[in-house]
């Protein structure tokens, strides 16, 4: 596939530069489930009818993707014609300038590293990977303030979780936190193994710096990354009643 010219890319991020159309694109991205034109316009306190203008121009420029289907579930007759959703386009937009092709680096090095014999190569990635997530994790827990309790350390990792882009969120069903996106999503493609140990790696690295009582687990699903933070085991009642979901406030 022709890879997208620059000046085509920087095209495409301006339409995010209209306040309501990057709101509209935030929310969606954000949303584990399609959004509809009407959920979307009160969200963001637009009519609907300018909602639905911006969100149709984010499909134009391939950042979204509709599907058709009836509301809450409704079938049969009376239950009206389908309604439009979106979703975040499987898309990627990156520019560099002047152009750079640290993919290309990246996957010729990762094809190097899994074709060392033995299996030393990814050993290797994973312990570097593991040392970077301990650093980062020791930097965020130096932030969270003196003996944090189970909260502000959540808290703390959902703040660098943000930073290292994978869209963290916090499943309330099962006190899981999971990554809505992999910041290395191209490399896991061609070179899966490698890239989920590096990332696994790196988790449990930062939970140890942290020194969090939350795990991390490879648990690959549909549309998000790989790993998976066990991040309410052993909380007690009334601390899982103050767990904060955005970022720390002083």
């Amino acid at each position: 596939m022709q890879r997208p010219t620059v000046a085509h890319q920087i095209e495409v991020l301006a339409l995010l530069g209209e306040p309501n159309r990057q709101h509209l694109y935030e929310l969606v991205a954000a949303s584990r489930e399609p959004v509809g034109r009407d959920d979307a316009a009160v969200a963001v306190g637009i009519s609907r009818e300018l909602a639905a203008f911006h969100l149709d121009r984010l499909v134009e420029a391939g950042l979204l993707e509709t599907e058709y289907r009836r509301r809450y579930g409704r079938s049969g007759p009376g239950a009206g014609r389908p309604a439009k959703f979106y979703r975040r386009a499987d898309r990627e937009i990156a520019i560099s300038l002047p152009p750079r092709r640290y993919d290309m680096a990246a996957n010729l090095m990762a094809t190097a590293l899994s074709r060392v014999v033995g299996g030393s190569g990814p050993r290797a990635v994973e312990a570097v990977a593991r040392a970077q997530g301990i650093a980062a994790g020791a930097t965020a827990r130096g932030k969270a303030g003196v003996r944090p309790g189970r909260p502000r350390l959540l808290t703390a990792l959902l703040d660098l979780l943000r930073e290292a882009g994978y869209e963290p969120r916090v499943e309330e069903a099962d006190r899981t936190v999971r990554l809505g996106n992999c910041p290395y999503d191209a490399l896991a493609t061609e070179h899966r193994d490698l890239t989920c140990g590096m990332n696994l790696a790196w988790a449990k690295g930062v939970l140890d710096g942290l020194g969090s009582p939350a795990s991390a687990q490879l648990a690959p699903e549909a549309g998000d990354c790989c790993i998976v933070f066990q991040a309410g085991l052993g909380e007690t009642r009334r601390q899982r009643a103050y767990v904060p979901i955005g970022p720390a406030r002083e």
